[in-house]
């Protein structure tokens, strides 16, 4: 029976070293890849023809300038959170040429999930981390509004991620004076977030002026006519999800060692024998 038992661990052992081996093997093709979508169908656009910056000039464009006011960083960093995005038609485009089924060699752990707890959230996966949703290049109001809200809390500027049903934006109080900040869109509206209920005239005003259309604007006057949400920052939010990013990130390196680990030191306590 000692004999089967020993046999038994042995392989055992050394599956999981295979399993392990693979996954690590998986883990480091994943950093050669690239997660940004290469192209999209007009169809599979919200708005026509626009082009979005590469996340290495959004990345080298997010550090802020010395002279800058928080209000000038904030206003900046709004419009170039809108043009590092490519604005999808989020429950329209294919799952796994965008990525938003996050693939296995991106991280195994929440492909498993895409694939298998049939939690909507991660068969269209929304990142927490602004830059991994910035590397990926593609999003809808919330992944906006989630990564300006961290790229403000980066530099100390208060704000709260504001959610309607249909819509998401941040707000923020600078020197005294309320600021609505829609990366969605790029539009920054001097106002208290209360006048996108009633849709007023500067408000309307400001998205016209960033060139959007009277359809645009018949859309967000549906959305912001009902009741929104506060929340502190993306940890909030998205609590679930952020923190089991976070876990998921690290437990895809770990995860291996701990799978390596057995066999290895089974041959090598055997080695201290001969």
């Amino acid at each position: 029976m000692s004999s089967f038992n020993s046999t038994f661990k042995k392989y055992w052992t050394l599956a999981l070293f295979v399993l392990g081996c693979l996954l690590l093997i998986v883990n480091l093709y994943g950093l050669t890849q690239e997660i940004r979508p290469s192209s999209f169908s007009p169809a599979e656009l919200r708005f026509k023809n626009e082009s979005t910056l590469s996340f290495e000039d959004s990345y080298s464009k997010i550090k802020r300038e010395n002279s800058e006011t928080d209000l000038e960083y904030a206003l900046r960093i709004n419009e170039l959170v809108s043009d590092s995005l490519i604005h999808v038609q989020w429950n329209k485009i294919n799952t796994h040429t965008s990525h938003q089924l996050i693939p296995v060699w991106e991280n195994y752990i929440l492909f498993l999930m895409g694939k298998f707890s049939n939690i909507p959230e991660y068969e269209r996966y929304h990142f927490a981390n602004y830059k991994r949703s910035l590397k990926r290049g593609i999003g809808v109001c919330g992944d906006a509004s989630m990564v300006l809200s961290q790229l403000l809390d980066k530099h100390g500027i208060e704000n709260k991620i504001i959610s309607f049903p249909k819509h998401v934006v941040v707000k923020t109080d600078i020197n005294g004076a309320p600021w609505i900040l829609d990366p969605d869109f790029g539009v920054a509206i001097n106002s208290p977030i209360y006048d996108l209920k009633d849709l007023k005239d500067d408000v309307e005003l400001a998205y016209l002026n960033k060139g959007y259309s009277s359809g645009d604007l018949t859309s967000l006057d549906d959305a912001f006519k009902d009741d929104f949400e506060e929340w502190n920052g993306v940890s909030h939010f998205i609590t679930n999800k952020y923190y089991f990013e976070i876990v998921s990130y690290w437990a895809k390196w770990l995860i291996p060692i701990f799978l390596i680990l057995p066999f290895s030191l089974m041959k090598l306590k055997s080695r201290q024998y001969l």
